[in-house]
């Protein structure tokens, strides 16, 4: 889930083992299609938690994204015959599950929200925040991650799933904007901009509240 202590920080670029993760996946999937169907079972244990992750942000709804998980990795194991390697398998796993649920939630014209249940007030944050929580202790700092947590779910409500989508592709999972472009199937420009609108937004909603 998104953060509030997380979102006005910096993110890391990609990480430098990606590319050998990638080559790991390839050889999986390489196993698949050659009839180890098995070995497909690999995939799914490595990145079961991080597709639900992405799902539920999205979804807000547990059930939903369990079920839109499964239902990933199925069109994945389905269609694993024509992933060529163009990309990499997360980016193309991601993708599949992306298109999925937003596809669910047009038709269901659910309103996504971000959840409220896990506040990691230990993460790397901006200055400012980090001020305000130093402030405080106990039940006191508690009630203000919450309070700022609540903040930072009513801006998401503002966006766009696009916009969300970005976000939680590039704040909770660690995409670059090309995986991510790539994910969206939208240029990396594209991508660029909604992020840069959606940390604004974000940003303007969270500063009025600090300075309480």
């Amino acid at each position: 889930m998104i953060e509030a202590t997380k979102v006005l920080g910096k993110t890391l670029v990609a990480s430098p083992e990606r590319q050998l993760e990638a080559d790991a996946d390839l050889e999986v999937v390489r196993r698949v299609q050659a009839g180890d169907v098995a070995a497909f079972d690999r995939l799914i244990l490595k990145y079961r938690e991080r597709v639900y992750g992405v799902i539920y942000n999205l979804t807000s709804n547990r059930e939903d994204a369990a079920d839109l998980t499964q239902d990933a990795f199925i069109k994945a194991f389905q269609s694993i015959h024509r992933f060529g390697g163009q990309s990499s398998f997360f980016t193309w796993l991601y993708r599949i599950a992306v298109n999925s649920t937003l596809s669910h939630l047009r038709k269901a014209r659910l309103k996504a929200f971000f959840s409220l249940d896990r506040v990691d007030s230990d993460e790397p944050v901006a200055r400012e925040i980090m001020d305000a929580l130093t402030e405080k202790a106990g039940a006191d700092r508690d009630a203000f991650v919450r309070e700022l947590q609540e903040k930072l779910n009513d801006a998401m409500q503002k966006l766009s799933i696009k916009h969300r989508t970005v976000v939680t592709l590039f704040e909770i999972d660690g995409l670059s904007h090309q995986e991510i472009a790539e994910v969206m199937g939208c240029s990396v420009g594209t991508v660029r901009s909604r992020l840069h609108y959606a940390k604004q937004l974000l940003q303007s909603e969270l500063q009025p509240y600090l300075r309480r």
